[in-house]
């Protein structure tokens, strides 16, 4: 996962015909193979009710089956479906990753924008945000569940205040090289409103940087939430998560190989999925870092 160690302007996009897709897939594959991935998955987790059984539906006659045309993964330990609760599990991880990407991109870009253009509130920010860079993100997890008990918008709320500062300082910095250009500053002496030139001129200078963050916040988090519900201290252990799945299938990895193999599988090329669009978009958006590389 690499982020933009410079500041780079948006790529101006007209309209989009087949031919320039085309000469896009070409010079960039990793986005379209990347998308491509975390779409399927996406369509996968959504359309689950309609092709696969019941997670949480408990059968002690059929523990530690081997795959079947009922079961195609076989059982776990209590009789339940695996396959049905690795396709379950996916929304679990997909929710709490994109969710805190947008999370982390609104209220990032937010205090970015706020400390890059007003130097009176810049220092007080900034260093309330190396102050929160300093907290674990499972530490603080861990802190939250214990106080409020598990659950996903506790998952979302920890990662979205740990990863929040590095956001904040990426557009922070993107801000403070774009303020000083001459075409913002003639707007500004031209008579135009403060907002005005942050909406037209500010703001989609940040969208490519913060794209590319979004990416890495959203793979971060998906496993985040693996790591703390195999913990078990993520989501409530009915729920079909693939990081529980792991963690209670692990003592039977012997007997039925599966049921930790299918949520383990599905979690790498997830993340795989997310790391390889996110390089693709810093590829599209910051040439020079792939020449570098």
């Amino acid at each position: 996962m690499t982020l933009l160690s410079a500041p780079v302007e948006a790529v101006p996009m007209g309209r989009l015909q087949l031919s320039d897709l085309a000469r896009l897939a070409r010079r960039h594959p990793l986005i379209f193979v990347g998308g491509g991935l975390l779409s399927m998955l996406i369509v996968l987790a959504l359309a689950a009710p309609q092709y696969a059984g019941d997670p949480v539906n408990i059968d002690p006659f059929k523990r530690l089956q081997s795959p079947s045309a009922g079961m195609w993964f076989g059982s776990d330990n209590l009789g339940r479906d695996v396959f049905a609760r690795t396709v379950f599990g996916a929304r679990i991880s997909l929710l709490v990753g994109l969710t805190s990407a947008a999370s982390v991109a609104a209220v990032g870009l937010l205090i970015g924008i706020i400390a890059g253009y007003s130097r009176g509130i810049d220092s007080v920010m900034m260093r309330v945000m190396d102050g929160l860079m300093s907290i674990p993100t499972i530490l603080l997890a861990i802190a939250l569940i214990s106080l409020t008990g598990p659950g996903v918008d506790i998952l979302i709320v920890a990662i979205t205040i740990t990863h929040t500062p590095s956001t904040a300082r990426l557009v922070r910095s993107v801000v403070l090289g774009v303020r000083e250009r001459p075409y913002v500053e003639a707007a500004l002496c031209g008579g135009a409103r403060l907002p005005k030139v942050l909406w037209r001129h500010i703001l989609p200078s940040t969208i490519p940087a913060l794209m590319v963050q979004s990416a890495n916040v959203c793979a971060g988090a998906i496993l985040t939430e693996a790591g703390l519900s195999f913990l078990g201290v993520g989501v409530p252990p009915e729920i079909p998560s693939w990081g529980n799945m792991i963690s209670s299938s692990r003592l039977y990895l012997g007997i039925a190989p599966l049921t930790v193999f299918a949520p383990g599988i599905c979690l790498a090329v997830t993340v795989l999925a997310v790391n390889l669009l996110c390089d693709g978009l810093r590829d599209l958006f910051a040439p020079s870092s792939k020449r570098r590389g």
